[in-house]
């Protein structure tokens, strides 16, 4: 059994980390870590985990924790993984981070978006970027893996295959994408109140959301050459979801059958992209708790433009799925045990 640690454990994203280790048959948890509740039950706060009495909240030095564990998943925010991680603790243990600290390459770019000082760059450039559709073989060659963003997995896949082939003009990309409420995470924010939040939508970070360079390296890499993105993010009054809406002009000559073609075989061994195909509608409800990306595309004869949709869930194949993904592939297991390929129902 893979010893496990969590940090962060009682977010959004910790707790999905939690559910999801407890139905994989080949994890034991042995830590799991809050700096709020240290010492309460962790059934006590998620009372869905009602039965489960034996897992107690802890807030140990991370050095001590790397010791116990195989693997220790870090579910905290922006600015923090980065003072913790020291090289011993990479000796000790696997680290999957599903924060930002380690997912910018270049530490100018971090410090520009992030407004704080860059990583340890020899800590830093251990790190892989693990969106496991991608670059899943290098998973296993690091100690230290960087979990991408929720808005950067559903747009950076939704794309990908049409960046690669260079199906598109590459500097006329614009993504408008739209994540639920549990995106901002569980931590007091006046935006994500409900009042707030219900019978609202609003663009927000325009210009200049923390996603965006991440998109862009992720997808010049694709390219072989520079790309920028124009970027928008929205809030929309559900817990779950994210739709990312790609806009692209299509070079002239550019047929379905190509664009067909360029997902087909881009994505021919990733079982959790559902290429669904042209003009079809994907919708969030149906990747619900799945750690799955459904995506369609629609051509506009009048504009020559394509416009490409890509549906997730933000907890689970934006976050915690995705990092099960990496742990899977690291430690050799099928790499969606645990993971749900179905939604459990439209409702």
């Amino acid at each position: 059994m893979v010893k496990v640690g969590v940090v962060g454990a009682t977010g959004y994203s910790g707790a999905k980390l939690v559910e999801l280790l407890l139905n994989h048959k080949e994890t034991e948890i042995v830590y799991l870590g809050s700096k709020s509740y240290s010492k309460m039950k962790f059934q006590d706060i998620y009372k869905n985990f009602t039965g489960i009495d034996n897992l107690i909240l802890k807030n140990q030095d991370l050095l001590e924790v790397s010791k116990k564990c195989d693997v220790v998943f870090l579910a905290l925010p922006s600015k923090v993984a980065k003072d913790m991680i020291t090289q011993e603790i990479l000796d000790n243990t696997l680290i999957i981070d599903l924060g930002a600290d380690f997912r910018l390459e270049d530490p100018n770019d971090y410090e520009k978006w992030y407004k704080a000082t860059a990583p340890d760059f020899n800590i830093l450039k251990q790190a892989v970027y693990g969106l496991t559709d991608i670059h899943g073989d290098k998973v296993k060659s690091t100690k230290l893996i960087s979990n991408p963003g929720c808005y950067t997995t559903c747009s950076i896949l939704t794309l990908a295959p049409l960046v690669k082939t260079q199906l598109i003009d590459l500097d006329s990309i614009i993504i408008d994408a739209k994540s639920g409420v549990t995106g901002a995470g569980k931590g007091l924010n006046l935006g994500s109140l409900y009042c707030e939040a219900n019978e609202n939508i609003k663009a927000y970070g325009i210009t200049t959301h923390r996603h965006t360079p991440e998109i862009e390296q992720e997808l010049t890499k694709l390219a072989n050459q520079k790309v920028m993105v124009q970027f928008t993010p929205h809030l929309i009054p559900m817990n779950r979801g994210i739709l990312a809406t790609c806009y692209a002009k299509l070079k002239d000559g550019v047929t379905s059958e190509q664009i067909d073609k360029a997902y087909k075989t881009f994505y021919k061994d990733s079982l959790s992209v559902n290429f669904l195909g042209k003009n079809k509608i994907v919708e969030t409800k149906y990747v619900k708790d799945t750690e799955r990306i459904d995506i369609s595309y629609t051509i506009d004869e009048r504009t020559n433009n394509i416009i490409a949709l890509g549906a997730i869930d933000n907890l689970v194949k934006g976050a915690s799925g995705q990092a099960i993904e990496n742990m899977n592939i690291y430690f050799g297991f099928d790499q969606y045990q645990g993971l749900r390929k179905f939604a459990s129902t439209p409702l």
